[in-house]
C-alpha cells in the first residue's frame, strides 16, 4: 500500500533543495517555542547486558493514573537527538492528549551523560533496539507501538527485519519517519554542498567531542589527529563508528546497516514515511512498492523536508503529521 497525500503550507513552500531545507530547518528551530510548555519526563536508568547504561525518559503521568492497559508509544530518536528534540516533544504532547504512555530511550551518549563502554550507537543498531523493546515488553502489559525518527527509524526497521515473526511479541506496529534507509545514498547526500556546510558541520560539532572523550576513557580507540581532521560523517564513521561497532569501514557499515534491502522481511505493520524533498534522503534512493512486502506501507509525499512536516498558518506547527502517524499506528494495532 502506498500513501501520498501531504502538502506543506504555502508560506513554507519552495522548489527543489530550497523547499526541502526550509521545511527541515524551520520546524526544528521554531517548534520548540510554539508547542507550549515542555513535557515533564521521569528518567529511568537501565543497565545493559555489557554493564553499560541507557537512560529512558518516560512522560510523567497524572497522579493516580492506572497505566497497565493503556497503549505505550516508544520513540527512537535521530542522530544526536534526545527526548528534548522537537519531534520528541511533539509526540510526547500527542501521547498525553491520547491518554497513552510515552517513552524515549536514549541511544548511548545522547542523554547528557557519557556512557561507559567504548561503543556508542549507529544506524543499524538492531540488537540494541531489540534489547530495549524487550525491556518495554516486560515492563508494560498493554499494547506497544514504536516510532523511529531518522537514524532511529532505520535502526527500528533493521530490528523488525531481523526479528521477523517474533517482532509481534514486542510491538504491534511501527513507523519510521524520515529515515535514511539507504545509508550510502544518504551519507553521500549529506556530505555535499549546502548539506555539508550546514548539517554535516552541526553533527560533527556534536559527535567529535564525544568521540574524543571516548578516546580519553579508552586510549588507543582511534587516531586522535585523524579525528580532529575528520570533515564529514564518512570520515567519522571510518575512524570510529565502523570499527568500534564491528564493521570493516564506512562502506561496510552503510551497506550492512541499511534497512532498504530487507524491507520484504518485515512481518508486522510498518509505515515508512519519507518526503521526496528530504535533503538527507535522495528521492531516487527511496524504495518502490515492488521492493517491500505486504506488511510495509510506503508514504512519500512531495513535501515535508527531513523530520519537518509543518502544517497550518504561519508560523506553523507539527501536530497534524504526528496525528496521522499515530492514527495509522492505532488502526493497524487495533487500539
Amino acid at each position: 500500500m502506498t500513501v501520498t497525500s501531504f502538502r506543506s503550507p504555502p508560506w513554507l513552500l519552495g522548489t527543489g533543495a530550497l523547499g526541502g531545507n526550509l521545511q527541515t530547518i524551520w520546524p526544528a528551530l521554531v517548534s520548540k517555542r510554539l508547542d507550549g510548555r515542555a513535557p515533564t519526563y521521569v528518567r529511568h536508568r537501565w543497565t545493559t547486558p555489557d554493564a553499560d547504561f541507557i537512560d529512558v525518559d518516560w512522560l510523567a503521568e497524572p497522579p493516580g493514573t492506572h497505566s497497565a492497559d493503556r497503549p505505550l508509544l516508544v520513540l527512537f530518536h535521530g542522530l544526536e537527538g534526545s527526548s528534548a528534540s522537537h519531534y520528541s516533544r511533539a509526540y510526547a504532547q500527542l501521547a498525553g492528549r491520547l491518554g497513552w504512555r510515552f517513552a524515549v530511550p536514549h541511544f548511548r551518549g545522547c542523554s547528557g551523560e557519557p556512557n561507559l563502554a567504548p561503543r556508542a550507537y549507529h544506524s543499524g543498531d538492531y540488537e540494541e533496539v531489540g534489547w530495549i523493546l524487550d525491556r518495554f515488553r516486560r515492563l508494560h502489559t498493554g499494547p506497544r507501538l514504536a516510532v523511529g525518527i531518522s537514524l532511529g527509524g532505520n535502526a527500528l526497521l533493521r530490528w523488525a527485519e531481523e526479528a521477523g515473526e517474533t517482532a509481534a511479541n514486542s510491538v504491534r506496529a511501527l513507523a519510521a519517519v524520515s529515515s535514511p534507509i539507504d545509508l550510502t545514498a544518504g551519507g553521500h547526500a549529506i556530505g555535499r554542498g549546502f548539506n555539508r556546510q550546514v548539517y554535516t558541520r552541526m553533527f560533527i560539532r556534536s559527535l567529535r567531542p564525544k568521540a574524543l572523550l571516548k578516546l580519553a576513557m579508552h586510549p588507543g580507540l582511534f587516531n586522535r589527529e585523524k579525528m580532529l581532521c575528520a570533515g564529514d560523517l564518512y570520515d567519522f564513521d571510518n575512524l570510529y563508528t565502523a570499527p568500534v561497532h564491528g564493521f570493516r569501514n564506512t562502506d561496510d557499515y552503510w551497506l550492512r546497516g541499511s534497512a532498504k534491502p530487507h524491507l520484504h522481511r518485515i512481518r508486522i505493520p510498518a509505515l515508512v514515511l519519507n518526503a521526496r524533498n528530504d535533503p538527507f534522503v535522495p528521492a531516487a534512493s527511496l524504495p518502490r512498492p515492488q521492493d517491500v512486502g505486504d506488511h510495509v506501507t510506503l508514504w512519500n509525499p512531495e513535501h515535508g523536508g527531513h523530520a519537518g512536516f509543518a502544517s497550518g498558518g504561519f508560523p506553523g506547527h507539527l501536530q497534524p503529521m504526528h496525528e496521522r502517524v499515530a492514527g495509522w499506528l492505532r488502526a493497524r494495532a487495533g487500539v
